[in-house]
C-alpha cells in the first residue's frame, strides 16, 4: 500500500482516536525550543514495522529491509534506538549493527518522524518531550501502539512530557531554529485532526511547543494522500531562513501535486523569516529515469536525515539527478559526508528515510 495511494484505493480508516492518544500536560512549554536536525544528536530513534494489514507479507520484507539498511547507515555516525516489541514479526537483531539497540516498545508501523516524539531544549541543555498528538493521520491507520510511543520514550528517558494542544505529525511541520515554522494547512487545519481550531490558533500552539514566532503556511492538498503532503517530502528548512525545495521546472495544471508544489514555491519567495529576512530558496530538481515504475512513487531527495557527520539520503536510480542531489546537500553540509540508499520500498510505500527517522538532541 502506497501512504500517497491510501484514500484513492478506500483502505478503511481505523484506529484508537485522538482520546487514546491524548498526553496529560505534565510541563510548561514556554521555555523549550526545538533544535535543528543538523545540530548534534545523542541519538537516532526508528521503529519496526510489523503490519501485514498494511504492507502484505512481500512487501513488508522489502520495507524491513530498507529500514535495517537505514539503521545501520546512521549507525555508523550516532547511535541508533530501534524500537520493537519481543518477538515483532520480522524481527531479528542479528541484523543490525552494534550501534544499533533494541528498545521494548511496541510499534504498528516504521514513521517515527510522525508518531515519534518531538524533543525539545530549554536554556541550559535539558530535554523535554513536546506531545503532537498523533491519531494515524486523522484515523485513516490504525495506530494502537505508535499513539503510544512519544508518551513511552519520555518515561524510558525520564524526560518532562507536555501537550502541545494539537494533533498532527512532525512530519508535516519544518522548523528552521531560529523562530520560523513552514507548514501546509492540509494536514493541520482539517477536521481529521484539529476540528476546533483555527489556523492562527494551531499556528500559536505549535509556535509556543517548539519555540517559534512565525508560521509560513501554504495550502497544500487535502484527501489525496494519507498525510494530507506533508511538507517535508517537498521542502526544507537547511538553516535560519534557508530552504531547500525539490519542484519540477514547469507547473502542471493536471497534477495537483504539481499545482501544490509551485504555489508552495510561490509563498515561500514571496515570505520572510522570524526576523523580516526573506528566505534563500534553494532549488532541486526531480528525479526523471527511476527505478520506481508506480504512479504514486515519491522519490523525495529533500526527505534526507541528518545525523552527526553525515546526511542520509535517497537515490533512484537517475545517475544524473542523484549525482546533483548528492552535490547540493553536500554543499549545504559542508563537512558531513553524503551517504546515498536506494529505499524504493519506502518510496513505494509513500514515504523516506526523513518519515523513518527521529533525532534526539544532544
Amino acid at each position: 500500500m502506497n501512504r500517497r495511494h491510501v484514500i484513492k484505493t478506500g483502505i478503511a480508516a481505523f484506529g484508537i482516536g485522538a482520546a487514546g492518544c491524548a498526553a496529560p500536560t505534565l510541563a510548561s512549554s514556554a521555555r523549550y525550543e526545538m533544535p535543528m536536525e543538523s545540530e548534534r544528536h545523542t541519538r537516532t530513534l526508528m521503529q519496526w514495522p510489523v503490519s501485514v494489514d498494511v504492507y502484505g507479507s512481500r512487501d513488508l520484507a522489502a520495507v524491513q529491509a530498507n529500514i535495517v539498511a537505514i539503521a545501520n547507515a546512521i549507525s555508523e555516525y550516532e547511535p541508533v534506538a530501534m524500537m520493537a516489541a519481543p518477538g515483532a514479526r520480522g524481527f531479528n537483531p542479528d541484523r543490525f549493527s552494534e550501534d544499533v539497540e533494541v528498545w521494548d516498545i511496541p510499534t504498528d508501523d516504521l514513521w517515527c518522524r510522525d508518531s515519534g516524539p518531538t524533543f525539545v531544549k530549554d536554556a541550559d541543555g535539558e530535554l523535554a518531550v513536546a506531545h503532537i498528538r498523533f491519531n494515524g493521520w486523522g484515523d485513516k491507520q490504525r495506530h494502537r501502539n505508535d499513539g503510544l510511543i512519544a508518551e513511552r520514550v519520555a518515561q524510558r528517558l525520564g524526560l518532562p512530557l507536555f501537550d502541545s494542544g494539537v494533533i498532527g505529525e512532525q512530519g508535516g511541520l519544518e522548523h528552521d531554529g531560529a523562530g520560523t515554522m513552514m507548514a501546509h494547512a492540509s494536514c493541520w487545519v482539517n477536521d481529521n485532526r484539529n476540528p476546533d481550531l483555527t489556523e492562527d490558533e494551531i499556528a500559536e500552539r505549535l509556535g509556543a511547543a517548539i519555540g517559534a514566532t512565525k508560521m509560513i503556511w501554504a495550502p497544500g492538498v487535502k484527501d489525496a494522500d494519507i498525510t494530507d503532503y506533508h511538507i517535508d517530502s517537498l521542502a526544507r528548512f537547511t538553516g535560519p531562513g534557508r530552504v531547500l525545495i525539490q519542484i519540477d521546472d514547469e507547473l502542471d495544471p493536471d497534477d495537483p501535486w504539481s499545482v501544490a508544489a509551485h504555489e508552495t514555491l510561490s509563498i515561500l519567495q514571496q515570505a520572510t523569516d522570524a526576523r523580516g529576512r526573506p528566505l534563500d530558496i534553494t532549488r532541486l530538481p526531480e528525479p526523471i529515469d527511476i527505478r520506481g515504475t508506480g504512479d504514486d512513487f515519491v522519490s523525495s531527495y529533500v526527505n534526507y536525515y541528518v545525523c552527526n557527520g553525515a546526511v542520509i539520503a535517497p537515490q533512484f536510480g537517475d545517475r544524473r539527478a542523484d549525482a546533483e542531489a548528492r552535490e547540493i546537500l553536500a554543499a549545504l553540509y559542508p563537512g558531513r559526508e553524503v551517504v546515498q540508499l536506494n529505499i524504493d520500498a519506502l518510496g513505494a510505500s509513500g514515504g523516506g528515510i526523513h518519515c523513518a527517522t527521529q533525532q534526539q538532541p544532544a
